[in-house]
């Protein structure tokens, strides 16, 4: 292994900061809604529905990735009704006029760094609302960007970029190299300024551009789309040093001053734990009025004498003004003029403890608090244990007389909480689900109708139940208060009585986590199917994670594929397609209303599987007989396709050379289709159909030579006529791909994008209205793809040209219609041309024969959803498109008069363009492109509406995937479990609700259904089981298929209880009891070791025996071990579990290792667990292995190996290192490899015959290691350790090289920044590729080579893997040229982004030999002419550099 590959395969998930501002529209966007009339009976439920004012977008952070998204709000009763009758009912019930919310991700970016804090730019509603907001992201020691959305490109790109890092600003760290926290972002409320803290002293103030200032000119307002986002112009520092600050804790801008105003919270001089009973009040704030022009900052007012504990700072919002001080236990409020405080618990103590201080009705503890502010009087408290406190400012008009603190429900342990407008806030967070709750606050008594009413339990997500798929399985707790509301009493403003204010809560939307991966096992599914070889025997696997912490904690089950429960299976060789189609029967057609409810729910009628020389039809309603011999569809030779039309009420049947309508099982019409020009019969003969696409009332023909026809449907005597449009006759390009685009729904898409102003207002509602049928209208439109890569759209009947791209298949990011481009006097364009036909010949053989051989496009259901447009390459690429709105200004359309004599044939071919369409290009991620043979590409993208709930399309071929729809974002899941899959249809009926039916090119006809258990919106398939307490280590016992799992779970209990145990017993130091006398509880986690059984149906999992701990003892370690027994010479597989009593620093560390053998009954499937044996030891029992037969245990400092003779363990040898903790321990053969929680890592051989453990070589650095592993490759082996800095580093062990110290010293081979803390490795077996078969030579070496899956407390995935030298060179070589090549986003470079960090500690730095393909992954994504440009720079080929990533891609898809 001299040379890796890092991959991520499963982003980070645990959200670490969040905000709202608006991004992708202004807050002048929003039309006021008209109120739905209310049906009579709410009206008494509610006063009077208060109005959604705008609402901002979500942005949230999680480790390297940024995601903006818009919340959807349904009002009850509103337009979106019928479009959504189909989907479930919304979850929360009906609160305040809104039947529910979801959020729709807008962009997704993977930047080359970690976002440390963000800000939100806003202009606080200057401008009439007309600008929007903009983001702050800080990096990493002193890198700000800012970024805003760009309608043009429907993303973000960067405004400016701040650097303070380097040569020019050393003096900024003042001699410092390592720094507790990353900068801090806090923005003006006004949006006059931004300031971010770095290197802990030094504020850099961002001064905003004014609206009229030079810097936004009328090309920026126009490129910009006339929307103009907030921007920074200048920036200045001020360093607080110089202002007598020593520690600046928080800092934050206040409201209600006309200049900025920032209050800094500071500790004049530190104290500690051991000193607090002496000094305590250290800490003081400090107002500065920043005066950006002048670049001034007075201090105006200042407060001492505030807790050492203080942390947070929160600006009251206008009138009140003023700051809110956070400490863990008192809440001060400060202003110009006046002050108050709550005490919230016995812990707190005043300045002088004369006086006396307010104390709340109930005592919590506030460390490490979040906070948002619901109204301008109430804050949104969230607790380390997850509850939620609402905390209101009595205030009487004049100044803030109280606080009062009250409890609410229970919730999710969050990393941030925002509100989102006037209604909607969310909980971010990192240990669990994050979840967008609704809010509604009323006065006087409890209103709340019967949807609220049933939330009387936590603020949750959703329990598991199968009821409700589409939800993500969240942790859903009832631990806390179960009461109906939850009121604050305080005085309003103008009322002397009590108002009392009630809030519920609803939640609308979550989105799921699976971090932190604190560890995790490789078991089998409970589906495997041991026959399996290969490929697809990865997917008999999956991963169970431990994630989540307290309430929180979850058993995460991922896997990377989808395996389908079968419900039978049949033998059917020889398969080319299969379809199921409806029949509508004619009489009940009449009724035409109940369409819409019933639609969904119709089983299939006919199920037509077409061979390779005759057609089989079977009834498919319930058990799937066959009727072929009894119905008319055409069965002597093989369907090209099948389907519905005319509303169900048809089906046609289209086959080589020709087509048949039918009514259940009787022909009504039969069609035959010949050459357009040629009435001869000759040269028809060879003319047959290559493609169809259907598309109610038309059907699409493609033909072999090229060519197209169209079949138009008459509904009125439900008949097909053929006709060749016109624009298809005369054409001499050939067409590659065709596809009919069904645009239905209320109000269609498409039509929007249409400048004709009559067009997008909706007549059709009018026309349609009169005839008294529903007034859904439906547009079809056609796209093209021609032989020569240019991409057309044309209206379908009409055949009008309305969207055009030329070389459609080099796949550019962005598409938009060429004719906009030509007007606008585009120069560059014709000058590309040019350019690209130079060079030689060379380059043009490469790509001569790519074009589009398969193309959709789609828009699935949703009120809000946009077309995606799928191609697929011949090469096997798949470009996938998603449309959106984009209007030019009034700069464009003065372009079009520019040629006079032109003008006239313009305006009239321009008016019906769809010239505000465009399209975006998605990335595809966990996608493996296949090796499509030469000839037809018989591979299908089949859509489906729903299938188990879900919605997307499904890609047959040899590498078949589910591509699904969630929140308008693409998730794609390979499903490898058959090998390549020939064709696939959706079936519903009696026996398989929703499912699905596909065959094999083993010949075997699958009927299944998608597992209902996990959640698909996500990378991975996840599955998540609650388990109500924190899980910290598992298992996998393969023998018995069980997982030992080490939980703990928080219990309370009396403070001398718990301070007795911290006394060691034998010195005998009894407590005086007299004069210590502790009232109240202290909360200790108490451990048990759970052994739980994967449930075969998929429910939750069962615990099957418990293991409990003593008290004060923490399990740390639980393993499978195999030892042998001495005394019979028989291998006895057994439960190790390692553990230590936490006593304080006065007790003696010490711990136990226990041995448990667990047998299975076999008539009852009972388990049973029995203690063999357990050993008390001095030192924590941190790790234990088996190594040979013998028992390897890591106690406290030693590291000692026992052997086994049936009843007890006896030490044959040990190691004196000097580890202080061992934190991992990996067995390779006798070889040892161990990490230390600071020694870094030693690497020990065991030698059999003189029993003795020596030590190999070590690292002589200083590491605080996470996770360890050995790294094989062929013969030789690495060892790889991550650390604290979030790197990893990879070392090998050549005692005959110099440098190694006559092999005492452990040399690096590599050394890269991951960018979070990787906390297990797990070693698999590389997947045999493609390139593989051919060199039989280097078969041996290739088949012992490993790659190491490593999990991350981000919630990421990821693994490295070995290469071979040449690939490795031209990979590198990629890459160095895609750091300049690829425009990055907030402008991060990816080289600094991997250096190795060591904060500060003297690190030599090691060999560059792993690539990045979080880089690599963005060279697919460029455009064709592009990718050969830089393939040809770094001397190879565009092919062989896809077939490197594929190789990799192939061998890495594990589970």
């Amino acid at each position: 292994m001299s040379f890796a590959a890092f991959k991520m395969m499963h982003w980070p998930t645990g959200i670490e900061n969040c905000g709202s501002g608006f991004i992708t529209h202004c807050s002048a966007d929003f039309v006021p809604q008209i109120p739905p009339i209310q049906p009579d009976d709410l009206e008494s439920d509610w006063p009077a529905a208060k109005p959604i004012g705008p609402i901002p977008n979500l942005i949230v952070t999680a480790g390297n990735v940024l995601e903006v998204y818009v919340v959807r709000v349904q009002e009850e009763g509103g337009s979106s009704r019928d479009s959504r009758g189909t989907l479930e009912a919304k979850r929360g019930g009906v609160m305040a006029g809104i039947s529910g919310a979801s959020l729709e991700l807008v962009c997704h970016y993977r930047l080359h760094g970690n976002v440390e804090t963000m800000g939100i730019l806003s202009m606080g509603g200057a401008d009439g609302g007309r600008k929007r907001d903009s983001i702050i992201l800080g990096f990493q020691d002193a890198k700000i960007s800012v970024l805003e959305f760009d309608d043009s490109i429907h993303g973000l790109r960067t405004s400016s970029m701040h650097c303070f890092e380097g040569p020019d600003w050393l003096h900024l760290k003042r001699g410092r190299e390592s720094f507790a926290r990353g900068p801090q972002v806090k923005v003006d409320p006004q949006g006059r300024c931004a300031g971010v803290l770095v290197y802990g002293l030094q504020m850099i103030m961002l001064k905003a551009a004014e609206a009229g200032s030079s810097l936004v000119s009328d090309e920026n307002a126009f490129s910009a789309g006339g929307a103009v986002s907030a921007r920074i112009e200048s920036s200045y520092i001020i360093s607080l040093r110089d202002l007598d600050m020593k520690h600046v804790k928080d800092f934050i801008f206040v409201h209600g001053y006309i200049e900025p105003v920032v209050v800094i919270l500071h500790e004049q001089e530190l104290t500690w734990a051991g000193r607090v009973s002496w000094k305590h009040h250290t800490c003081m704030i400090s107002a500065l009025s920043i005066s950006t022009t002048l670049k001034q900052h007075p201090l105006i007012w200042s407060a001492a004498n505030l807790p050492h504990d203080a942390y947070k700072l929160l600006a009251v919002p206008s009138p009140i003004g003023g700051v809110l001080v956070i400490s863990a236990n008192t809440i001060h409020y400060h202003s110009q003029s006046a002050s108050c405080m709550l005490a919230l618990n016995n812990f707190a103590v005043s300045v002088d403890s004369s006086q006396e201080m307010p104390r709340s009705s109930f005592s919590v503890e506030l460390d490490a608090a979040n906070a948002t502010w619901l109204q301008n009087d109430v804050a949104m408290l969230s607790t380390k244990t997850g509850e939620l406190l609402l905390l209101t400012l009595v205030y009487d008009g004049r100044v803030v007389q109280r606080l009062d603190l009250s409890k609410s429900r229970a919730s999710v342990l969050t990393s941030g909480i925002t509100t989102i407008g006037n209604s909607l806030f969310f909980l971010g967070s990192r240990l669990g689900d994050s979840l967008l709750v609704q809010f509604s606050c009323g006065m006087g008594a409890s209103t709340s109708p019967h949807g609220v009413k049933e939330e009387v339990a936590d603020i949750e997500g959703d329990t598991p139940s199968s009821k409700r798929l589409r939800r993500s399985p969240s942790d859903a707790l009832q631990d806390m208060v179960n009461g109906e509301e939850l009121s604050l009493y305080g005085s309003g403003p103008n009322n002397s009585q009590s108002a009392q204010k009630t809030f519920s809560f609803a939640v609308r939307d979550s989105l799921i986590n699976v971090g932190p991966l604190k560890d995790f096992s490789y078991g089998l599914r409970t589906n495997a199917d041991p026959n399996a070889t290969g490929i697809a025997k990865q997917s008999n696997y999956e991963l169970v994670c431990c994630s989540g912490h307290g309430k929180n904690g979850a058993l995460c089950v991922l896997q990377q594929s989808i395996r389908p429960e079968m419900i039978t299976q049949e033998q059917l060789p020889g398969c080319k397609g299969i379809w199921t189609v409806y029949h509508k029967n004619t009489r009940s057609h009449s009724v035409d209303s109940s369409k819409t409810a019933l639609e969904d729910d119709e089983y299939h009628a006919y199920l037509i599987i077409s061979l390779e020389n005759r057609t089989m039809v079977l009834e498919a309603a319930s058990n799937l007989e066959e009727v072929t011999e009894a119905v008319d569809y055409y069965v002597q030779g093989s369907t090209i396709a099948a389907g519905n039309l005319f509303g169900r009420r048809r089906v046609i049947q289209v086959f080589a050379r020709g087509a048949r309508i039918l009514d259940g099982a009787f022909m009504t019409q039969d069609l035959s289709f010949r050459a357009p020009n040629s009435d001869s019969g000759s040269s028809s003969e060879s003319l047959t159909v290559s493609s169809v696409s259907i598309a109610d009332p038309y059907v699409l023909v493609r033909m072999t030579d090229g060519s197209a026809q169209l079949l138009v449907g008459d509904p009125s005597t439900c008949s097909v006529s053929i006709s060749v449009p016109s624009v298809f006759e005369g054409l001499k390009k050939l067409i590659s791909a065709c596809t009919l685009y069904y645009d239905k729904g209320p109000e269609p898409w498409l039509r929007k994008t249409s400048t004709d102003a009559w067009l997008s207002t909706g007549i059709g509602e009018t026309i349609d209205g009169a005839d008294g049928t529903s007034n859904d209208q439906d547009d079809v439109y056609c796209v093209i793809c021609h032989e020569n890569g240019t991409l057309e759209i044309f209206d379908v009947p009409n055949f009008n040209c309305v969207f055009s791209v030329d070389k459609f298949v080099s796949g550019k990011t962005h598409l938009l219609d060429s004719f906009i481009m030509e007007q606008s006097g585009d120069l560059q364009k014709t000058s590309n041309k040019n350019a690209e036909e130079l060079p030689g010949q060379a380059r043009k053989e490469n790509i001569q024969n790519l074009t589009v051989a398969e193309l959709v496009m789609h828009r699935w259901s949703g009120t809000h959803s946009r077309p995606f447009l799928f191609g697929l390459l011949t090469d096997g690429t798949i470009l996938c498109y998603h449309a959106y709105l984009y209007e030019a200004s009034e700069n464009a359309s003065k372009n079009e008069e520019v040629d006079a004599q032109n003008s006239v044939s313009l305006s009239s071919v321009s008016s019906s363009r769809l010239r505000n369409l465009r399209f975006v290009r998605v990335p595809l991620d966990s996608y493996v492109r296949e090796d499509i043979p030469s000839g037809i590409p018989c591979r299908r993208m089949t859509f489906f509406k729903n299938v188990g709930g879900y919605q997307g399309l499904f890609l047959s071929g040899s590498r078949p995937a589910w591509f699904m729809i969630f929140r308008e974002r693409l998730r794609v899941h390979p499903q490898l479990c058959d090998g390549p899959i020939d064709a696939f249809a959706v079936l519903h009926n009696v026996n398989c609700n929703h499912g699905l039916i596909y065959v094999t090119s083993q010949g075997i006809l699958k009927i299944s259904q998608l597992p209902s258990v996990s959640c698909y919106d996500n990378y991975w398939p996840v599955q998540k089981i609650p388990l109500k307490g924190t899980p910290h280590q598992v298992t996998y016992f393969a023998e018995k298929n069980l997982y030992p799992l080490i939980v703990s779970v928080p219990v309370l209990k009396p403070l001398n209880q718990v301070l007795s145990s911290l006394v060691d017993q034998e010195v005998g130091h009894q407590i005086e009891h007299d004069n210590m006398s502790f009232d109240g509880s202290y909360s200790v986690d108490e451990f048990e070791v759970r052994i739980l059984e994967p449930e075969k149906s998929g429910g939750p999992w069962q615990i099957r025996a418990t293991i409990p701990m003593q008290s004060s003892e923490n399990a740390l370690t639980v393993r499978v071990v195999t030892l042998l027994n001495t005394t019979t010479k028989e291998n006895e597989t057994l439960l190790a579990v390692g553990t230590a009593y936490v006593q304080g620093e006065d007790v003696a560390g010490r711990g136990r290792v226990l041995l448990f053998s667990i047998d299975r009954n076999p008539d009852n499937s009972q388990i049973s667990v029995s203690e063999v044996y357990s050993k008390e030891l001095k030192g924590s029992i941190s790790a234990l292995a088996s190594l040979q037969g013998h028992l390897l245990i890591a106690s406290g400092p030693k590291i000692i190996l026992h052997k086994w003779t049936g009843s007890e363990l006896n030490g044959v040898a040990f190691f004196d290192a000097p580890p202080l903790y061992v934190v991992s321990l990996n067995i390779v053969k006798n070889f040892i490899l161990l990490g230390d929680i600071h020694k870094s890592i030693y690497f020990l051989s065991w030698k059999e015959q003189g029993a003795q453990l020596s030590l190999l070589a070590k690292d002589f650095g200083s590491l605080d290691c996470f996770a360890t592993e050995f790294l094989i490759d062929g013969s030789t082996l690495s060892l790889i350790v991550s650390d604290e800095q979030k790197n990893v580093q990879i070392f090998y062990y050549a005692p005959k090289m110099s440098e190694s110290w006559k092999g005492q010293k452990l040399l690096s081979r590599a050394e890269f920044h991951v960018g979070a803390h990787v906390t297990k490795f797990l070693r698999l077996q590389m997947l045999p590729t493609s390139s593989d078969r051919t060199s039989a030579a280097s078969a041996s070496d290739k088949t012992n080579r490993f790659a190491l899956l490593f999990g991350t407390l981000d919630g990421s995935l990821g693994c490295i893997a070995p290469l071979d030298e040449l690939t490795f060179r031209r990979l590198q070589s990629l890459q160095k040229k895609l750091v300049d090549a690829v425009p990055h986003v907030a402008g991060l470079n990816p080289r600094s982004f991997r250096q190795f960090r060591s904060n500060g500690k003297a690190h030599r730095p090691g060999p560059d030999s792993i690539v990045d393909c979080e880089l690599l992954c963005h060279y697919e994504m460029l455009s064709l002419e592009e990718q050969l440009e830089i393939a040809n720079q770094i001397g190879t080929t565009r092919a062989q550099i896809i077939s490197n990533f594929n190789d990799l891609n192939l061998g890495t898809s594990f589970l």
